[in-house]
């Protein structure tokens, strides 16, 4: 079983084995917050900070027979002591959390968490009807709106869907584009149905061109900058010269929309197609705009 399941587990039964979903999420990311390197990462969502990871670690749970689930509550259904089975300082930080808010209602829990980590509640659809005014424009001062007309890359190698929707709504992206040729992955919330979920659920637009990515089997023996170097060398000449009417429905995206970001797998832009293809784009005489990897 993943660690990051223990410490549901733990804490579930730390509150008697049963708690809300909301109440539930709430305690997931203040147990987060004190972390070092923290079990699961979370978003803006609805009501605040939610962890789509966390939620999805749940489901897997609960269709293993370890929890039940219904509308509202998970519950613990096993008597296996979780406690006993994390690390010294994860024990004593849930044990804190459980001491300083164990009594809190969701609602309190909603309220508390937007007031103390305002950027987490600045896609919330409850937040005007529990918080005051100066609170409120605390969230307000939080969210991230820029004028700026900016062409993104980003890559999801190496860190978590939430990390990486973050990475959007801080940057104020309106449009993600998927320039992956084939949009599967073994990573969790990283293929294009879900990707797309998650993004418009933030009020991201996704959209995929699979036409200027790269078939999978030209991405085979790839173990240096060379091999990379030499497998852009063949793109720009069989791709980019050919895909050039998309390139240009990306440059008018980009007008339209002002802040649209490209992406594919890889960390390390050097080692990513998107870069070559942002390079193209970039040659267009009517771009004029910044290219930014992310």
């Amino acid at each position: 079983m993943f660690y990051r399941r223990k410490i549901i587990l733990a804490l579930l039964q730390l509150f008697d084995g049963k708690l809300e979903k909301i109440r539930l999420q709430k305690l997931l990311f203040l147990i987060a917050q004190r972390q070092q390197q923290p079990s699961y990462d979370f978003i803006p969502y609805k009501y605040g900070c939610y962890s789509f990871s966390a939620n999805a670690d749940l489901g897997a749970m609960a269709k293993k027979a370890l929890l039940l689930e219904d509308s509202k509550n998970f519950e613990k259904v096993d008597s296996i002591n979780y406690l006993k089975m994390l690390k010294k300082d994860d024990l004593k930080i849930i044990q804190e959390i459980q001491k300083l808010y164990g009594e809190m209602s969701s609602n309190a829990l909603i309220k508390h968490t937007y007031i103390n980590y305002p950027y987490w509640a600045i896609k919330s659809e409850v937040a005007e009807n529990i918080l005051k005014i100066t609170e409120l424009n605390n969230i307000r001062k939080s969210e991230t709106r820029v004028d700026k007309t900016i062409l993104f890359t980003i890559g999801y190698e190496g860190i978590s869907l939430e990390e990486y929707l973050n990475r959007l709504l801080k940057n104020d992206i309106k449009i993600l584009i998927d320039v992956r040729q084939n949009p599967l992955s073994m990573k969790y919330g990283f293929s294009k149905t879900l990707l797309k979920k998650y993004c418009e659920s933030l009020g991201i637009k996704y959209l995929h061109f699979p036409e200027v990515g790269i078939h999978g089997s030209k991405r085979q023996e790839l173990n240096n900058q060379s091999d990379y170097d030499k497998l852009f060398t063949v793109y720009k000449k069989e791709n980019l010269a050919k895909t050039k009417p998309t390139q240009k429905s990306i440059i008018k995206l980009l007008k339209e929309n002002k802040r649209i970001a490209l992406t594919c797998f890889e960390a390390n832009i050097s080692q990513c197609h998107r870069k070559p293809l942002a390079e193209s784009i970039e040659s267009f005489p009517e771009f004029t705009y910044e290219v930014k990897h992310i």
